[in-house]
């Protein structure tokens, strides 16, 4: 699955692209046909704290999937997020089984 990986206001490194290519990839497991994938990283501050969150939003036929996750780091975040994506994904593909 291509994946297009945006962060907005910092770079993200070569090792964090990596996790989040490797754990979005693990989703093809639970459906198939999903078109194409896209993460945004931001950091987010609240007064002292400086939360991290990774939003991804993978498009499958018919459909748009959107998933959050915020953490203190963003491998967490992409964690989070990932699993929220695996329950959307599930849910879909029992949707789409039982309109057929």
């Amino acid at each position: 699955m291509k994946i297009q990986i945006e962060s907005v206001h910092f770079d993200a490194d070569v090792k964090l692209t990596d996790f989040i290519q490797s754990k979005l990839d693990k989703l093809d497991v639970f459906f198939d046909r999903i078109i194409d994938g896209r993460v945004i990283l931001r950091l987010e501050q609240n007064g002292k704290v400086q939360d991290k969150i990774a939003e991804v939003i993978l498009r499958v036929p018919g459909d748009v999937l959107v998933s959050k996750g915020t953490q203190k780091s963003f491998e967490s975040a992409v964690d989070g997020a990932a699993e929220s994506m695996r329950r959307q994904l599930i849910k879909h593909k029992e949707r789409i089984r039982a309109s057929h």
